[in-house]
Protein backbone atom coordinates (compact mmCIF):
# COMPACT_ATOMS: atom_id res chain seq x y z
CA UNK A 1 0.00 0.00 0.00
CA UNK A 2 1.13 3.36 -1.29
CA UNK A 3 0.45 5.65 1.74
CA UNK A 4 0.39 9.37 0.68
CA UNK A 5 3.00 12.22 1.46
CA UNK A 6 3.87 15.51 1.52
CA UNK A 7 4.39 15.61 -2.67
CA UNK A 8 1.32 13.53 -3.01
CA UNK A 9 -1.06 15.43 -1.39
CA UNK A 10 0.04 18.46 -2.79
CA UNK A 11 0.12 17.46 -6.23
CA UNK A 12 -3.75 16.42 -6.17
CA UNK A 13 -4.32 19.56 -4.32
CA UNK A 14 -2.81 21.14 -7.21
CA UNK A 15 -4.37 18.78 -9.74
CA UNK A 16 -7.86 19.55 -8.15
CA UNK A 17 -7.44 23.44 -7.80
CA UNK A 18 -7.90 22.59 -4.48
CA UNK A 19 -7.60 25.63 -1.38
CA UNK A 20 -7.70 23.84 2.15
CA UNK A 21 -10.64 25.98 3.85
CA UNK A 22 -10.35 27.29 7.01
CA UNK A 23 -14.71 27.68 6.43
CA UNK A 24 -14.61 23.44 6.09
CA UNK A 25 -11.63 22.70 8.08
CA UNK A 26 -9.32 21.69 5.76
CA UNK A 27 -5.85 20.44 7.19
CA UNK A 28 -5.00 17.43 5.58
CA UNK A 29 -2.73 14.61 7.19
CA UNK A 30 0.64 14.36 4.64
CA UNK A 31 2.31 11.80 7.40
CA UNK A 32 1.86 8.12 6.61
CA UNK A 33 3.15 7.24 10.09
CA UNK A 34 0.37 9.30 11.26
CA UNK A 35 -2.28 7.77 9.78
CA UNK A 36 -0.91 3.90 10.53
CA UNK A 37 -1.06 5.74 14.18
CA UNK A 38 -4.86 5.95 13.96
CA UNK A 39 -5.59 2.79 12.79
CA UNK A 40 -3.81 0.93 14.97
CA UNK A 41 -4.98 2.53 17.84
CA UNK A 42 -8.48 1.77 16.90
CA UNK A 43 -8.36 -1.20 17.64
CA UNK A 44 -10.25 -2.47 14.61
CA UNK A 45 -11.03 -5.85 13.65
CA UNK A 46 -10.96 -7.40 10.03
CA UNK A 47 -15.13 -7.61 9.99
CA UNK A 48 -15.33 -3.93 11.37
CA UNK A 49 -17.53 -1.27 8.84
CA UNK A 50 -16.06 1.80 9.43
CA UNK A 51 -17.32 5.62 8.84
CA UNK A 52 -15.04 8.16 8.13
CA UNK A 53 -15.90 11.79 8.40
CA UNK A 54 -13.66 14.03 6.15
CA UNK A 55 -11.63 11.91 4.08
CA UNK A 56 -10.64 14.67 2.15
CA UNK A 57 -7.66 13.50 -0.21
CA UNK A 58 -7.64 9.98 1.11
CA UNK A 59 -4.33 9.78 3.69
CA UNK A 60 -6.28 7.95 6.56
CA UNK A 61 -8.44 6.34 3.71
CA UNK A 62 -6.28 4.23 2.06
CA UNK A 63 -4.69 3.41 5.48
CA UNK A 64 -8.15 1.86 7.05
CA UNK A 65 -9.08 0.11 3.64
CA UNK A 66 -6.45 -2.95 4.00
CA UNK A 67 -8.06 -3.07 8.03
CA UNK A 68 -11.84 -3.66 7.34
CA UNK A 69 -14.64 -5.16 5.63
CA UNK A 70 -15.76 -1.44 4.23
CA UNK A 71 -14.86 2.48 4.55
CA UNK A 72 -18.39 4.49 4.25
CA UNK A 73 -16.59 7.90 3.91
CA UNK A 74 -18.78 11.14 4.03
CA UNK A 75 -17.62 14.25 2.51
CA UNK A 76 -19.31 17.72 2.19
CA UNK A 77 -16.68 18.48 -0.97
CA UNK A 78 -18.41 17.12 -4.42
CA UNK A 79 -14.50 18.15 -5.67
CA UNK A 80 -12.84 16.03 -2.64
CA UNK A 81 -15.44 13.21 -2.85
CA UNK A 82 -15.53 12.28 -6.63
CA UNK A 83 -11.34 12.38 -6.55
CA UNK A 84 -11.41 10.08 -3.39
CA UNK A 85 -12.52 6.89 -5.56
CA UNK A 86 -9.95 7.74 -7.93
CA UNK A 87 -7.54 7.56 -5.54
CA UNK A 88 -8.05 4.51 -4.33
CA UNK A 89 -8.71 3.16 -7.28
CA UNK A 90 -4.86 4.14 -8.35
CA UNK A 91 -3.12 3.08 -5.37
CA UNK A 92 -5.17 0.01 -3.75
CA UNK A 93 -7.22 -1.10 -7.07
CA UNK A 94 -7.75 -4.59 -5.15
CA UNK A 95 -9.20 -2.74 -2.26
CA UNK A 96 -11.96 0.03 -4.11
CA UNK A 97 -14.55 -2.48 -4.15
CA UNK A 98 -14.36 -1.88 -0.20
CA UNK A 99 -14.82 2.06 -0.39
CA UNK A 100 -18.20 3.80 -0.36
CA UNK A 101 -18.05 7.36 -1.01
CA UNK A 102 -21.41 9.53 0.48
CA UNK A 103 -21.49 13.51 -0.25
CA UNK A 104 -23.37 14.76 2.56
CA UNK A 105 -22.98 17.07 5.49
CA UNK A 106 -21.91 14.72 8.57
CA UNK A 107 -23.16 16.65 10.97
CA UNK A 108 -27.23 16.58 9.05
CA UNK A 109 -26.75 12.69 7.52
CA UNK A 110 -28.51 10.06 7.74
CA UNK A 111 -28.86 6.04 8.25
CA UNK A 112 -30.91 6.00 5.11
CA UNK A 113 -28.05 7.95 3.22
CA UNK A 114 -25.51 5.05 4.40
CA UNK A 115 -24.84 1.80 3.06
CA UNK A 116 -27.53 -1.25 4.48
CA UNK A 117 -24.57 -2.82 6.16
CA UNK A 118 -24.32 0.05 9.03
CA UNK A 119 -20.71 1.26 10.16
CA UNK A 120 -19.28 -0.37 13.80
CA UNK A 121 -16.80 2.03 14.16
CA UNK A 122 -16.09 5.93 13.73
CA UNK A 123 -12.25 6.95 12.70
CA UNK A 124 -11.47 10.26 11.37
CA UNK A 125 -9.82 13.23 11.21
CA UNK A 126 -12.04 15.53 12.24
CA UNK A 127 -12.97 19.36 11.18
CA UNK A 128 -12.25 21.26 13.89
CA UNK A 129 -15.15 23.48 13.91
CA UNK A 130 -17.65 20.66 13.58
CA UNK A 131 -15.89 17.90 16.19
CA UNK A 132 -18.20 17.57 18.65
CA UNK A 133 -22.05 17.81 16.92
CA UNK A 134 -20.19 15.43 14.23
CA UNK A 135 -19.53 12.69 16.89
CA UNK A 136 -22.46 13.14 19.36
CA UNK A 137 -25.06 13.24 15.73
CA UNK A 138 -23.11 10.12 14.73
CA UNK A 139 -23.59 8.34 18.10
CA UNK A 140 -27.35 9.34 18.13
CA UNK A 141 -28.29 8.28 15.22
CA UNK A 142 -25.97 5.09 14.47
CA UNK A 143 -26.55 2.85 17.07
CA UNK A 144 -24.47 0.50 15.58
CA UNK A 145 -21.39 2.66 15.90
CA UNK A 146 -19.65 0.52 19.08
CA UNK A 147 -16.21 2.23 19.05
CA UNK A 148 -15.01 5.95 17.53
CA UNK A 149 -11.88 7.37 17.40
CA UNK A 150 -11.43 10.79 16.49
CA UNK A 151 -8.52 13.45 15.93
CA UNK A 152 -10.31 16.55 17.06
CA UNK A 153 -8.07 19.94 18.20
CA UNK A 154 -6.49 19.02 21.68
CA UNK A 155 -8.49 21.26 23.95
CA UNK A 156 -11.37 19.78 22.52
CA UNK A 157 -10.00 16.34 23.15
CA UNK A 158 -9.20 17.12 27.25
CA UNK A 159 -13.13 18.28 27.49
CA UNK A 160 -14.04 15.64 26.19
CA UNK A 161 -12.78 12.97 28.05
CA UNK A 162 -12.60 15.33 31.05
CA UNK A 163 -13.86 13.82 34.34
CA UNK A 164 -16.27 15.37 36.49
CA UNK A 165 -14.84 17.74 39.13
CA UNK A 166 -12.21 19.26 36.61
CA UNK A 167 -12.30 22.81 35.09
CA UNK A 168 -12.49 21.91 31.89
CA UNK A 169 -15.62 19.22 32.75
CA UNK A 170 -18.71 20.62 30.65
CA UNK A 171 -21.52 20.33 28.04
CA UNK A 172 -19.12 17.91 25.66
CA UNK A 173 -17.95 16.03 28.10
CA UNK A 174 -21.39 15.20 30.02
CA UNK A 175 -23.19 14.36 26.45
CA UNK A 176 -20.13 12.30 25.57
CA UNK A 177 -20.38 10.40 28.46
CA UNK A 178 -23.80 9.91 27.72
CA UNK A 179 -23.21 7.62 25.13
CA UNK A 180 -19.37 5.85 25.89
CA UNK A 181 -16.61 5.87 27.86
CA UNK A 182 -14.27 8.50 26.81
CA UNK A 183 -10.61 8.89 27.23
CA UNK A 184 -7.94 10.51 25.43
CA UNK A 185 -5.41 8.32 23.21
CA UNK A 186 -2.52 10.29 22.91
CA UNK A 187 -1.51 13.61 21.59
CA UNK A 188 -0.95 14.87 17.47
CA UNK A 189 1.52 17.64 16.39
CA UNK A 190 1.16 19.99 14.00
CA UNK A 191 3.37 19.36 11.63
CA UNK A 192 1.59 15.94 10.48
CA UNK A 193 -1.05 18.44 8.77
CA UNK A 194 -0.85 20.85 5.50
CA UNK A 195 -1.81 23.33 6.22
CA UNK A 196 -0.11 23.29 9.36
CA UNK A 197 -2.63 24.39 11.89
CA UNK A 198 -2.43 26.90 14.68
CA UNK A 199 -3.18 24.25 17.32
CA UNK A 200 -1.84 20.84 18.22
CA UNK A 201 -4.08 18.03 17.99
CA UNK A 202 -5.27 15.20 20.09
CA UNK A 203 -6.60 11.68 19.54
CA UNK A 204 -10.02 10.30 21.48
CA UNK A 205 -11.29 7.14 22.24
CA UNK A 206 -14.70 6.03 23.01
CA UNK A 207 -16.30 2.87 23.54
CA UNK A 208 -20.39 2.66 23.67
CA UNK A 209 -21.91 1.73 26.24
CA UNK A 210 -25.24 1.56 27.66
CA UNK A 211 -26.93 5.22 28.41
CA UNK A 212 -27.96 5.58 32.51
CA UNK A 213 -31.15 3.94 33.63
CA UNK A 214 -33.53 6.83 33.84
CA UNK A 215 -37.20 7.59 32.78
CA UNK A 216 -36.09 10.81 31.43
CA UNK A 217 -35.83 11.25 27.48
CA UNK A 218 -31.91 12.21 26.54
CA UNK A 219 -33.61 15.28 25.23
CA UNK A 220 -34.89 15.95 28.29
CA UNK A 221 -31.15 15.02 30.05
CA UNK A 222 -29.37 17.34 27.46
CA UNK A 223 -31.77 20.07 28.12
CA UNK A 224 -30.79 20.06 32.55
CA UNK A 225 -27.06 19.81 31.19
CA UNK A 226 -27.25 22.70 28.35
CA UNK A 227 -29.60 25.01 31.23
CA UNK A 228 -26.41 24.01 34.34
CA UNK A 229 -23.14 25.00 31.83
CA UNK A 230 -24.77 27.98 30.41
CA UNK A 231 -23.73 30.32 33.65
CA UNK A 232 -21.00 28.13 34.93
CA UNK A 233 -20.69 30.49 38.72
CA UNK A 234 -23.86 29.96 39.61
CA UNK A 235 -25.08 26.90 41.61
CA UNK A 236 -27.89 24.65 40.48
CA UNK A 237 -30.39 26.41 41.86
CA UNK A 238 -29.75 29.68 40.52
CA UNK A 239 -28.94 28.12 37.21
CA UNK A 240 -31.79 25.41 36.85
CA UNK A 241 -34.39 28.28 37.66
CA UNK A 242 -35.69 29.22 34.46
CA UNK A 243 -35.70 25.43 33.28
CA UNK A 244 -37.48 24.48 36.31
CA UNK A 245 -39.78 27.84 36.17
CA UNK A 246 -38.62 28.97 39.79
CA UNK A 247 -35.63 28.90 41.67
CA UNK A 248 -37.30 27.02 44.74
CA UNK A 249 -38.65 24.71 42.17
CA UNK A 250 -35.33 24.23 41.01
CA UNK A 251 -34.15 23.02 44.40
CA UNK A 252 -37.51 21.15 44.86
CA UNK A 253 -35.99 18.86 41.82
CA UNK A 254 -32.42 19.01 42.76
CA UNK A 255 -33.48 17.70 46.30
CA UNK A 256 -35.77 15.04 44.63
CA UNK A 257 -32.31 13.89 42.59
CA UNK A 258 -30.24 13.61 46.19
CA UNK A 259 -28.34 16.89 44.74
CA UNK A 260 -26.74 19.36 46.64
CA UNK A 261 -28.38 23.00 45.45
CA UNK A 262 -25.19 25.16 46.45
CA UNK A 263 -23.49 22.73 43.85
CA UNK A 264 -22.15 23.39 40.62
CA UNK A 265 -22.82 21.80 37.08
CA UNK A 266 -19.06 20.75 36.89
CA UNK A 267 -19.36 18.38 39.81
CA UNK A 268 -22.14 16.28 38.42
CA UNK A 269 -22.07 12.92 36.72
CA UNK A 270 -23.90 12.53 33.90
CA UNK A 271 -26.06 9.93 36.13
CA UNK A 272 -26.58 13.03 38.51
CA UNK A 273 -28.47 15.19 35.66
CA UNK A 274 -30.40 11.77 34.84
CA UNK A 275 -31.95 11.94 37.73
CA UNK A 276 -32.41 15.76 37.88
CA UNK A 277 -34.03 15.44 34.41
CA UNK A 278 -36.75 12.64 36.02
CA UNK A 279 -37.48 14.98 39.08
CA UNK A 280 -38.35 18.18 36.85
CA UNK A 281 -41.65 19.70 38.15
Amino acid sequence: MSLLGPVEIRNLAEKLDIRPTKKLGQNFVIDGGTVRRIVRTAGLDPDDVVIEVGPGLGSLTLALLPEVRAVVAVEIDPVLAGQLPLTVAERAPELAGRLTVVLADAMRVRPEELPEEKPTALVANLPYNVSVPVVLHLLETLPSLRNVLVMVQSEVADRLAAVPGSKIYGIPSVKAAWYADVRRAGPVGRTVFWPVPNVDSGLVAMTRREPPATGAAREEVFEVVDAAFAQRRKTLRAALASWAGTAAAAERALRGAGIDPSARGEQLTVEDFARIAENRP
